[in-house]
């Protein structure tokens, strides 16, 4: 009689302590050559309208975080440069370093360049009581 094998167990992740860190948890993942929006992030984190407040998390993000915070840009492909002047030109070239192509309308290709994760509800995190909405 063969063994009976237990269920495989899944491992559970903590939750995030705070909104800035639920973005900074999807940011993480998003691939090199690839991007997502501030307001995809924030639809997927249960904050459709949070779109600004993903920017501002984004904006808090210091040069030693280990945050690949160039990987999101606005909903039209291209870099916002509501931050230090320098911030926008270093993006883009990080951007273009991975590979990711921009036109002369300085947008790159959502089509081509959006990463969509494959389970977004595992980033859900409205029902918390730090969410900023």
């Amino acid at each position: 009689m063969p063994a009976k094998r237990s269920p495989a167990k899944k491992t559970a992740i903590a939750p995030p302590e705070n909104f800035y860190e639920a973005v900074y948890r999807v940011v993480r993942l998003i691939p090199k050559g690839r991007v997502m929006t501030y307001g995809q992030i924030a639809t997927i984190l249960g904050a459709p309208r949070a779109a600004r407040a993903v920017g501002y998390a984004m904006r808090a993000v210091g040069p030693r975080d280990d945050v690949p915070w160039q990987r999101v840009i606005n909903h039209k492909g291209g870099i916002s440069a509501r931050s230090e002047a320098e911030r926008p030109i270093i993006q883009e070239m990080l951007l273009k370093k991975e590979g990711v192509k921009f036109g002369k309308d300085e947008t790159c290709d959502l089509k081509k360049y959006r990463w969509e994760p494959e389970d977004p509800g595992q980033f859900f995190f409205a029902a918390s009581k730090d969410a900023p909405f």
